[in-house]
C-alpha cells in the first residue's frame, strides 16, 4: 500500500517531487496521442462531408436539369 503523500513545505521541494515523479506521464503520453489522432479524424470527417455535399448537389442540380 503506498504511503500517504505530504504537502511539501516549500515551491521548491514541489517542484523537486514533481520532476522525479514520472507515474503519469505515460498516460499523459497516450492521451496526447489520442488527442491527435482525434483531431485528425475530425478534420478527414470534415473533407469527406464537404465532398459527399458535393456531390449531392452534382446530383440534385443534374436531375434538375433533366426535367
Amino acid at each position: 500500500m503506498d504511503r500517504p503523500t505530504r504537502a511539501p513545505k516549500s515551491p521548491r521541494r514541489l517542484l523537486s517531487r514533481l520532476s522525479g515523479d514520472v507515474r503519469g506521464a505515460t498516460a499523459i503520453e497516450y492521451g496526447l496521442i489520442v488527442a491527435v489522432i482525434v483531431i485528425a479524424m475530425i478534420a478527414s470527417f470534415t473533407e469527406v462531408a464537404k465532398t459527399t455535399i458535393d456531390v449531392w448537389n452534382n446530383i440534385n442540380t443534374k436531375v434538375t436539369k433533366a426535367r
